[in-house]
């Protein structure tokens, strides 16, 4: 699906999903977070696509939330579905089943901001800036960024983000664990489509079971965590994957992995 505010492609078993609001830089309304969602729900049932990429257009990230929507989002219950805002879409990205990568270039400011946590990994250009400024407006995250930034960088440089409000740099953001890797300004979406591609080619269902055993971290102690594990362990070592990854191994050729 492409609309006007969100262009989506292929690259083989990769899915780009680029936010296309230029003149807005690329900012969240209400059409573009229906957009991501949608697209984010049918790709979650096609087995064709294995990795998503988001990205932005013209260089720029997402610089947050459209701030003509607050008025929209007076009008509803902050308990609610909240349609202006995104509703879930900020849970669904980090319960989502298949790999996640952002590729962020320019700003990514608030809602981008919390765009880019909630996904797997984030590959970001050199200029890049992060930051979490709600205060500044006088409201706060609404979508993960006080959890998320804890839970990424630890206490005091979350706190020193969120309440001045004021941006880090990317370099800032890989040295605290925000980023993944810094590439060169315009190099974030081959990097990231290269990361992504290199994903694809695994296991499905051992990425999928990976991916979710290691989201536990954030709900559970580590004895659960670890006996999560050892489950998801146990599926996939029966997997039909399973067997021709060790067949594959052994015949010395690639594996053909069918996510079963």
């Amino acid at each position: 699906m492409t609309t006007t505010v969100l262009q989506t492609t292929r690259q083989g078993a990769v899915a780009v999903l680029a936010l296309h609001r230029p003149a807005a830089k690329n900012s969240l309304d209400a059409e573009l977070l229906a957009a991501l969602t949608t697209e984010l729900a049918d790709m979650k049932n096609d087995d064709t696509v294995r990795a998503v990429v988001l990205t932005g257009a013209d260089g720029v990230f997402c610089a947050g939330a459209d701030i003509t929507a607050f008025d929209a989002l007076r009008e509803q219950s902050l308990l609610g579905e909240r349609t202006a805002s995104g509703g879930d879409i900020w849970a669904d990205l980090g319960t989502y089943r298949k790999p996640v990568l952002a590729a962020v270039e320019g700003v990514a400011l608030g809602g981008g901001c919390e765009l880019a946590l909630a996904c797997d990994i984030v590959i970001a250009g050199t200029s890049a800036k992060f930051g979490v400024p709600e205060v500044k407006l006088g409201v706060i995250p609404g979508g993960g960024g006080t959890q998320r930034l804890i839970h990424a960088v630890g206490k005091s440089k979350a706190m020193a983000m969120l309440l001045t409000g004021d941006a880090i740099s990317a370099q800032t953001a890989y040295d605290a664990g925000i980023v993944a890797e810094l590439v060169p300004d315009g190099e974030a979406l081959p990097q990231a489509l290269t990361i992504a591609e290199r994903i694809a080619k695994n296991s499905p269902l051992a990425v999928a079971l990976a991916k979710d055993a290691a989201v536990r971290v954030y709900e559970t102690t580590l004895s659960q965590g670890l006996e999560h594990e050892k489950r998801n362990f146990d599926l996939a070592l029966r997997s039909a994957d399973s067997r021709e990854g060790q067949a594959a191994f052994l015949a010395k050729r690639a594996p053909a992995f069918t996510g079963k």
